[in-house]
């Protein structure tokens, strides 16, 4: 209790700031939820699924990859799925492939853009913190006060700095690793689709 009762004074010494910046902290949060449970329902096996699909194009089990396909309903399945379609011509083939990792990327981006911003604006948030501390210190500063009114505003522009720079180094860090996740599929898929298109050709 003690702890939460300090983060509350802290809260309402940072001043009006404070406010977006944890609706900021609790939205980053909320997207990090969401695309970790999104990135791992996307990735579930994806190990296991690349290994057979390399294994069945390879000995030309064409229908086998196509149900290895649907048994794993993943990204980077129906990936596969969208271009074994079109194996019987390897142009057709690599736009499929092209075509659904398109769409399959911008699912996987979802709400990147917002941790991306989250990372500008949260610094902002606190820079402005801080000019309102600093200017409500010189105000008291031009009415006599005495020294507890002038080290809360500097108090108060301490905090809302600090709090801005936390929120924008947390959804940095988010971003990062679901940037990250994102670059590491991509790279299985486009390996997988060459293996695809390889065995096809070969054929």
């Amino acid at each position: 209790m003690e702890g939460f009762a300090y983060f509350l004074h802290l809260f309402h010494s940072g001043g009006l700031v404070m406010y977006p910046l944890l609706a900021l902290s609790i939205f980053t949060v909320a997207i990090a939820i969401e695309r970790f449970c999104y990135y791992r329902a996307n990735r579930k096996d994806s190990k296991k699924f690349c290994i057979g699909i390399t294994h069945a194009v390879q000995n030309d089990q064409w229908d086998a990859a196509e149900a290895f396909c649907k048994k794993s309903p993943t990204a980077i399945s129906r990936i596969i799925a969208n271009g074994l379609k079109h194996r019987d011509s390897e142009k057709g083939m690599k736009e499929a492939f092209n075509e659904q990792m398109t769409v399959e990327s911008v699912a996987f981006r979802r709400y990147l853009d917002y941790l991306s911003a989250t990372v500008t604006i949260s610094p902002l948030l606190g820079l402005l913190g801080t000019v309102t501390g600093m200017i409500s210190t010189f105000s008291v500063l031009d009415n006599g006060a005495g020294a507890s009114a002038i080290t809360g505003g500097v108090g108060e522009a301490l905090i809302a700095t600090a709090t801005g720079l936390c929120v924008a180094i947390i959804a940095f860090c988010v971003y990062t690793y679901f940037d990250h996740q994102l670059d590491t599929i991509v790279t299985d898929t486009e390996k997988l689709c060459v293996t695809v298109v390889n065995s096809a050709n070969a054929k």
